[in-house]
């Protein structure tokens, strides 16, 4: 479902992702960690096709993002790094014109819409504009936007970040849901969020994979047990590692 092979991106004499090779398949959650700086948020960003790597290639469903863009997106969700929408508009106008560039239109763009924001709660602010709301209902109208066309691969960088503890727990319940028919990665800097949902993780450290198996195993590779520890011997740079809310 998701194939990324050899990826990499260079900024002047940084280079930001080195020869990254992952494959994700059907079914998986995958969490994708890493310290600020690790590359995650620069992965996603090729991976969805929003920024040009100079090495290697990413395939969605089999499609090319560089060279089929169109087709590679449309089996995409992609939830962006502090969610980004259209501040003077409502979520409800938000999300009819997510569904028109996604090719919905009539009922299957309000049966579209409506399933969306039943999934994500949003019925309460459905009609003030996305500026107004704050940063829990902004980052859950964009996770809205990014299931909204029933993607075969959900790509979410910090899904959960600005939620209390009960949206936080709504959301995991949400990809638990989702995820047996879809490839789901998760980019995030809670390690609670790896024991919460995900079935597989990676480690990344400037750029390059340092870590792959599921919770369990990797945090058997440290010597007490826990997979925070294994994170602060594999990385340089500090973690937050908060207590699962």
């Amino acid at each position: 479902m998701l194939e990324i092979d050899s990826l990499t991106k260079r900024f002047d004499a940084v280079t930001a992702v080195s020869g990254l090779t992952l494959t994700v398949r059907p079914g998986e959650v995958l969490g994708f960690l890493g310290p600020n700086g690790a590359g995650k948020t620069t992965t996603m960003k090729m991976v969805t096709g929003f920024l040009a790597p100079d090495g290697g290639r990413a395939r969605i469903c089999g499609h090319d993002i560089v060279t089929d863009t169109i087709a590679a997106q449309k089996k995409l969700g992609y939830l962006p790094e502090g969610a980004p929408a259209y501040g003077e508009m409502t979520p409800r106008e938000f999300l009819r014109f997510v569904a028109r560039v996604r090719g919905l239109s009539g009922t299957d763009a309000e049966a579209a819409i409506a399933a969306a924001i039943a999934r994500t709660a949003l019925e309460a602010v459905l009609d003030r504009p996305v500026e107004t709301l704050s940063k829990g209902f902004r980052r859950r109208v964009g996770l809205a936007q990014a299931i909204l066309h029933d993607p075969e691969v959900l790509i979410l960088d910090e899904p959960t970040d600005g939620l209390d503890p009960n949206q936080k727990h709504a959301v995991r319940e949400l990809i638990r849901v989702l995820s047996p028919a879809k490839t789901i990665v998760i980019s995030t800097h809670l390690l609670e969020e790896v024991d919460a949902i995900c079935t597989r993780a990676v480690i990344i450290e400037r750029g390059r994979l340092v870590a792959d198996g599921t919770p369990a195993e990797l945090a058997a590779q440290a010597p007490n047990g826990r997979l925070d520890d294994l994170f602060r011997a594999l990385t340089t740079s500090d973690v937050n590692t908060a207590a699962a809310a």
